[in-house]
């Protein structure tokens, strides 16, 4: 619409063919150095989130190892499975939860993983076969917190902001070329419209999965939650 206003205050020698010509010249070089870096965004909020949804899988399948690992310990685990249970179903509702600032951000000091591991290591092992089994689930625990870190720290990643910024702006340029030359009615206003809407949701695909804990592109919470059901029977 921009440059449809502009078209009608510049003088007619600036709207040329010729002027024309460079124009759509000028267009083309930024409309395909932001293709080139809309690409490169989508692949690294595609990895992102890819990384992140690997790592909810590892975890729910090393939790449900633990457990059966607990399982055949003995009677004397039974608490430390619920343990297991309880850690693992506050940790789902708090990065699940619809309002997730009611319980803040995960933080550094994780209780639940720090306090698994503990109750583990309290385990008394009366044989060889509990020792050994004591040492797979350490081992499980260990890993289980490496991965809550690994939540924590990633927690704050989020697209590059300098980039957003750049490619929203050569695409606004790139809008502004196309209203220049671009007849005054209804229909190409329409499609002009739907284009930037097009290009506008492929930005907010790229924001939304640098949240894969909310938002409309979440990672699934069935894996743990299915995990969570199974726990100490």
């Amino acid at each position: 619409m921009f440059g449809m206003f502009l078209h009608s205050r510049l003088p007619e020698h600036h709207l040329d063919e010729d002027s024309k010509r460079i124009v759509n010249l000028g267009a083309g070089i930024i409309g395909t150095m932001a293709a080139l870096v809309l690409g490169l965004l989508v692949s690294s909020a595609k990895g992102n989130y890819d990384t992140q949804n690997n790592e909810v899988l590892d975890a729910s399948a090393k939790i449900a190892v633990l457990d059966r690992v607990l399982a055949q310990y003995g009677s004397e685990s039974q608490p430390t499975r619920e343990y297991l249970r309880q850690t693992v179903e506050h940790g789902v509702d708090r990065m699940w939860h619809t309002d997730r600032s009611l319980y803040g951000p995960l933080g550094f000091k994780s209780q639940g993983a720090e306090g698994l591991f503990r109750v583990v290591q309290a385990l008394p092992a009366a044989s060889d076969a509990q020792r050994n089994m004591k040492d797979q689930a350490l081992s499980l625990s260990m890993s289980l917190m490496q991965t809550r870190f690994l939540a924590y720290v990633q927690e704050e990643s989020s697209a590059s902001a300098p980039l957003v910024v750049i490619v929203v702006f050569w695409l606004a340029i790139n809008f502004i070329s196309f209203g220049l030359f671009a007849p005054r009615n209804a229909t190409v206003v329409v499609t002009l419209f739907l284009c930037a809407v097009a290009v506008s949701g492929a930005i907010f695909l790229i924001l939304e999965m640098y949240q894969p804990f909310g938002g409309l592109i979440q990672i699934s919470s069935a894996p743990l939650r299915k995990v969570v059901a199974q726990i100490g029977h």
